[in-house]
């Protein structure tokens, strides 16, 4: 780290909290919807991963970046946080992977971030009133930004509410990955519908269940189609889900005639694609330590989670079936497609609001990969 600067970070009720500045020197605040993740480990990986578009980045965890950073731990093409708050940052990184420390990273990726903040005031503040929009920059130093400046930034910044994300996280262009597993015939095709996919999960998919082809978030299902797909995966991704009126649309016009299979935002639009509701959690579930119980055995598996939307289990009657539950609080964390629900088809259809790939986080759910590898082996498709 350089030399240090105070920096400031205002939420939009008007509280204060002062910190130094760490990073990037930004041209002006920065802005985003403020949450917090209780991971232990994993910074580079939640900073990287396209779901946290929109948003500054709260780590509970007191000391970060004490391992550096890895070309190898990128979830995606560069970095879509608007910032980083943390508590400590680490003097001096020790790990043989490390190729940067975390200020380095933060620098060049154009990422500001602010540290010496008090994490569990921030956390309680969270817990207690919601995630809310926030600001924060230097207020000193190089790129010092008056601090009613600030305050007008965080009063100014709209969230994540109303707004699509993905479009701003999506891939530009199809792009493929060979199935890496073994297998006695053609592997299975997969499309991976783009809102926002995690690397982990394409390597996941291309490991364990078949050749992978990820298509933009704006491709329609005849084009999907088109590619004559064993199954279609729908990815995690950012923001408010019924802002994805494409996405929603394409998913309705799948169903029943391809297996599909939800992470995240995907299981989020697979439910609005049924007609079942969204709705916010006050603060969100972000971290790598929820228990998770699977409704059809009974098991609990703790899982990783990124997401400040959730699906409203009442809404799914007649539409689909809730099959996982968050047992911190309730909230569903899995469905599947009921028959009546799959337009004249019989492919099956189902979702699960945590991440099974992890990255970071526990790899508990990682079977579910092979439940989608199941559902494609069971299950051909009119496509083919």
């Amino acid at each position: 780290m350089s030399s240090i600067h105070a920096a400031a970070l205002v939420l939009a009720d008007g509280s204060v909290f002062e910190g130094e500045h760490i990073g990037a020197v930004p041209n002006g605040p920065a802005s985003g919807e403020v949450v917090f993740n209780t991971a232990l480990t994993g910074y580079q990986e939640v900073l990287t991963d396209p779901s946290y578009a929109g948003q500054i980045i709260t780590f509970t965890y007191p000391h970060i970046g004490n391992y550096g950073t890895a070309e190898a731990d990128f979830e995606s093409r560069g970095v879509f946080a608007r910032g980083v708050i943390i508590r400590d940052l680490a003097r001096r990184h020790s790990n043989h992977r490390a190729q940067d420390s975390l200020d380095g990273f933060l620098t060049r990726w154009s990422l500001a971030g602010i540290a010496g903040i008090d994490t569990r005031r921030l956390t309680r503040r969270i817990r207690d009133d919601g995630a809310m929009p926030g600001a924060f920059g230097p207020v000193e130093g190089p790129g010092a930004i008056d601090l009613a400046i600030i305050k007008q930034a965080a009063a100014d910044e709209p969230g994540t509410d109303g707004i699509d994300l993905v479009a701003t996280v999506t891939t530009d262009e199809p792009y493929s990955v060979p199935f890496r597993g073994s297998t006695d015939g053609r592997p299975p095709r997969i499309v991976a519908v783009d809102f926002g996919i995690k690397s982990t999960i394409v390597d996941m998919l291309a490991t364990s269940v078949g050749d992978v082809e990820v298509v933009p978030a704006s491709t329609p299902a005849d084009d999907i189609l088109a590619r004559r797909p064993d199954g279609v995966f729908l990815s995690n991704g950012p923001g408010d889900p019924t802002e994805v009126t494409y996405g929603i649309e394409t998913v309705r016009d799948l169903l029943g005639r391809v297996p599909i299979f939800g992470i995240c935002l995907g299981h989020q639009i697979l439910a609005l694609a049924i007609g079942a509701d969204i709705v916010k959690l006050p603060f969100g579930h972000h971290g790598a330590n929820h228990p998770v119980r699977d409704e059809r055995t009974g098991g609990v598996e703790i899982t990783s989670q990124n997401h400040n939307f959730a699906v409203d289990p009442a809404s799914l009657a007649g539409k689909g079936e809730v099959t996982h539950i968050n047992l911190n609080d309730g909230v569903c964390q899995g469905l599947r497609v009921d028959q009546a629900a799959l337009s004249g088809g019989t492919a099956p259809a189902f979702s699960v609001q945590h991440h099974p790939e992890a990255s970071p986080g526990p790899h508990d759910s990682a079977h579910l990969f092979g439940r989608f590898a199941d559902a494609i082996a069971t299950h051909p498709t009119e496509t083919n």
